[in-house]
């Protein structure tokens, strides 16, 4: 372990075998930081923060500071997971005392500059937030998914597995998995068909979700009907039954839907 001589570390942070805190970084007394983990300075943590193995953390970085929401100091939560790049001035805040009481950064994800993770979120592993994208308060971020630059996605909102939301993108309602959203407000283009190859989804996969998405937003029948139509028609299909178990899973949120006939 070493711990720069101009750090704080505060009485009672636990800082494992092979943590490395650099210059000027300060350390609160409830942090947990596992192991191998590199703060390289000017690095603030705070709150009840518990850190994983392997995360590089750069400097001007605020992780576990108190959520800009109504909050009364409540012992709440930030736990971030293991291999995680967290970039300049990236910020990170607990929960309120209304929710679960944890926000939750998973594993494998790279935070560009200035993004921002606001209370009560959860970030699933293998996430991209590029430079200044921002989340609101209790939003839920699936595995896979990449916000463009300066995205902002409105509290309480979900983003399902393998989305992409496109640079500048305000996204005020749900993205189904695998879909490609962008614009003021946020609309649906299409699926995610770029990151799907990279990430060696076979064609045959492919070929069965864009059959579902036609189906699913053609302008036939009602929304309810259609997806009754999707669910029996691909019922097989485990990505397709992603994408209806999401969209049912929360009836009461509105979902970003294509401008245009698909």
């Amino acid at each position: 372990m070493e711990v720069h001589p101009t750090a704080i570390v505060e009485k009672g942070a636990e800082l494992a075998e092979g943590v490395s805190i650099g210059p000027f970084c300060v350390i609160g007394e409830h942090v947990k930081i596992g192991r191998n983990t590199k703060l390289l300075s000017h690095v603030a943590i705070e709150g009840h923060t518990t850190i994983g193995q392997d995360n590089t953390i750069r400097p001007f970085a605020n992780l576990g500071g108190p959520p800009q929401a109504p909050y009364n100091g409540e012992p709440t939560e930030l736990v971030i997971g293991d291999r995680n790049t967290i970039r300049e001035h990236v910020t990170m805040h607990v929960a309120t005392g209304g929710g679960d009481g944890v926000t939750i950064v998973g594993s494998d994800c790279l935070f560009m500059a200035t993004a921002h993770v606001a209370h009560d979120c959860v970030v699933r592993d293998h996430v991209v937030l590029a430079q200044s994208a921002t989340l609101g308060g209790h939003v839920v971020i699936d595995e896979y998914v990449i916000l463009g630059g300066l995205a902002a996605v409105h509290q309480n909102s979900r983003v399902g597995k393998h989305a992409f939301v496109g640079g500048l993108a305000a996204v005020t309602k749900d993205v189904i998995p695998y879909g490609s959203v962008w614009g003021n407000h946020a609309h649906l283009e299409g699926l995610n068909l770029v990151g799907l190859k990279r990430r060696g989804f076979s064609r045959e996969v492919i070929a069965e979700l864009r059959s579902a998405y036609r189906l699913l937003f053609a302008e036939e029948g009602t929304f309810q009907e259609r997806i009754d139509d999707t669910a029996e028609s691909f019922a097989q299909s485990a990505p397709v039954m992603e994408i209806i178990d999401f969209i049912r899973a929360d009836a009461s949120r509105p979902l970003c839907l294509p401008e245009r006939e698909v």
